[in-house]
């Protein structure tokens, strides 16, 4: 289940979008639309997950804002696409992991591994939101901004055809 709880405009530094919000039942993502995208094929689509360190404390021991920021540019150069923030800070584990994480990360270990090293899940995020969000909104077929198998899998059993994926930072 998916519903569409409000809808909304939303001035940025990368143009104006749609501000949608949606629930499952459980949690709020939001849906960031750019452009006419009803039927739409090879829509640039990023899903994004959470990031208190990067989002609100501009952290420089994640990528997250940077990996928002490219995203909602490559989107506005190409006039349409969408970004669908889910909440699942921590890789899905919270924040509380986040911060019993952060030990291990310094010492060298990658994200998820310092995850697991804390006692928490290496990756416990759901996508199954965004597939659900991108079906609801008649999207045909995206180009996801993503390198994580994951998403691209979730939201190909939801409906959405995935005709491409691109790291952030790779050329159009």
């Amino acid at each position: 289940m998916i519903v569409q709880l409000a809808e909304g405009s939303l001035r940025t530094r990368y143009g104006t979008w749609r501000e949608i919000l949606f629930y499952d039942g459980q949690r709020e993502s939001i849906a960031l639309v750019m452009g006419d995208i009803a039927g739409a094929e090879d829509l640039l689509c990023r899903v994004h997950s959470s990031c208190i360190f990067g989002h609100y404390f501009n952290s420089v021991e994640c990528d997250c804002q940077q990996q928002m920021d490219m995203s909602q540019q490559l989107i506005e150069q190409q006039g349409r696409g969408i970004v669908i923030l889910l909440d699942q800070e921590g890789k899905g584990n919270g924040h509380f992991a986040l911060l019993n994480s952060v030990a291990f990360k310094r010492a060298g270990m990658k994200q998820a591994d310092a995850y697991e090293a804390a006692g928490f899940s290496r990756d416990a995020r759901d996508f199954t939101s965004a597939g659900k969000i991108l079906h609801a909104l008649g999207v045909s077929s995206i180009r996801m901004l993503t390198n994580n198998p994951d998403k691209v899998n979730t939201v190909t059993k939801h409906g959405v055809r995935v005709t491409g994926t691109m790291e952030i930072g790779e050329k159009l």
